[in-house]
């Protein structure tokens, strides 16, 4: 293991036995049944990955795909079924919150049995002590039996005691929206400090603005199989089209189809066959679901504006279509230059190929990093709730004015609904349209809310 290495990650992979009965459990520890009793999960599925020291990492995906339970395995809580992990560096963990507390204890008592649990000496946890109590602020309570706390309590002192043991290498499982929003704003506080510290952050959050703030790469997991890494915007895109069901399997992505006991037949022989194999599986798969694999943006041929992105992310189940998009200002004139405290108007124009009882016509503002800025959609407008025919077509405008603060932005446009009461993307525009505000005032934060001061 390179000494810029601090966690290596190698053919990991963790199954689980899922039995029908409590019985069955039993005759499979006794050695008792002559059949398999019990069915393969597999929650991570030969999953690598590599971080260097001083990275800060996000692991995106949604429920059940494994992200917990990779970090469970890095800290050791849990053991692999097979591959494995190598650590460079002490870790602290937070996990779930307080485990291994002892109800019956007071806080100060629960401080020295963590601390020692984790690894330090007593010693070590005096000197530490100030700082946990500090972070931690509920007062005389740590003198009182934890059974006592509030829930609230209870989690700031698990945090301050996992974040104030000056870890070289931080590992966080949604912990960073505890306690009420003074606490989170300090335990924000906390996380910076340690980037800027050049502490190596693993950290798994359903936060995307989070994951788009703080991360330097992002990981993305998806049933217990990498989808992918990069930048947390391009893997924050990816991750958008798999909770709508509308991300591409990738044709040689063998991994993920190994399950399939013909296309390793394939594999074996041949490659062109195998890869054929995996290509009908996947147009079986949407025709079972009656959604089409999302092809690459076709406008990226009509683009002449500059403004417009010749890369943008496009996918849907192709029931309508985003035809034009382009933005006004408040003369009428079509622009990409907006200034600020102006009224501007966004419009798109869509085109539907199917009949749709309420479609919902939406737009996102990014700035460049890929953090969502502000947007809406009709729906909550409630400006149209109507169905429509195939073939119809709508001309949808936002008219607002523009109080972001000066600078680039990437504008995204959508057009989806519910099916059967799920939610469906009929189409969408990632980073569509390039925008600029011009401004010669800009406050603090991301947008200025328009403040009128007055001094006698």
């Amino acid at each position: 293991m390179q000494e810029d290495i601090a966690i290596e990650v190698k053919n990991l992979t963790k199954m689980y036995k899922l039995y029908d009965k409590n019985s069955d459990r039993l005759k499979d520890a006794l050695g008792l049944g002559k059949n398999k009793l019990y069915k393969e999960h597999l929650a991570l599925n030969n999953v690598n990955m590599t971080i260097k020291k001083g990275e800060t990492i996000g692991i995106i995906g949604t429920n059940g795909s494994g992200k917990s339970t990779i970090l469970k395995i890095i800290t050791g809580v849990l053991s692999p079924t097979s591959g494995e992990v190598n650590v460079n560096g002490h870790i602290s963990a937070l996990l779930e919150l307080g485990a291994g507390f002892n109800m019956e204890y007071n806080g100060i008592d629960n401080i020295y049995l963590n601390g020692m649990m984790i690894g330090f000496t007593e010693e070590e946890i005096e000197r530490r002590m100030a700082a946990i109590l500090d972070f931690a602020d509920i007062g005389e309570y740590v003198y009182q039996p934890v059974k006592t706390y509030s829930s609230g309590m209870f989690v700031r002192l698990a945090f301050a005691v996992a974040i104030n043991i000056d870890p070289e290498i931080l590992i966080v499982d949604e912990a960073l929206s505890v306690g009420d929003v003074f606490f989170q704003a300090k335990c924000y506080h906390k996380f910076e400090e340690f980037k800027k510290q050049g502490k190596t952050i693993l950290f798994v959050s359903h936060d995307l603005s989070s994951i788009s703030k703080y991360c330097d790469r992002a990981i993305l997991l998806n049933q217990g199989v990498m989808l992918g890494e990069g930048t947390p915007k391009k893997m924050i895109d990816i991750y958008k089209q798999v909770l709508v069901g509308q991300y591409p399997l990738p044709k040689n992505d063998f991994h993920s189809l190994l399950d399939d006991d013909s296309i390793r037949e394939a594999a074996s022989k041949d490659v062109e066959a195998a890869d054929k194999r995996i290509g009908e599986k996947i147009d079986i798969k949407n025709h079972d679901t009656g959604k089409s694999s999302p092809e690459p943006s076709q406008k990226k041929e009509e683009v002449t504006d500059k403004s417009q992105n010749p890369d943008l992310l496009e996918y849907g189940d192709g029931s309508a279509e985003i035809t034009s998009f382009y933005i006004t200002d408040n003369k009428n004139t079509q622009t990409t230059a907006v200034i600020k405290g102006t009224e501007f108007t966004i419009h798109m124009h869509v085109k539907f190929m199917k009949d749709i009882q309420a479609p919902i016509f939406a737009f996102t503002f990014k700035n460049i990093l890929g953090i969502e800025i502000t947007g809406t959609n009709s729906m909550v407008e409630k400006a149209f709730l109507d169905p429509v025919k195939a073939g119809d077509e709508k001309d949808v405008t936002f008219t607002q004015k523009m109080m972001l603060q000066g600078g680039e932005y990437l504008l995204s446009f959508g057009v989806t609904g519910f099916e059967h009461n799920d939610f469906t993307v009929y189409h969408r525009l990632y980073d569509a349209l390039n925008v600029t505000v011009v401004s010669d005032k800009n406050t603090v934060g991301y947008y200025d809310m328009d403040s009128v001061c007055h001094v006698e």
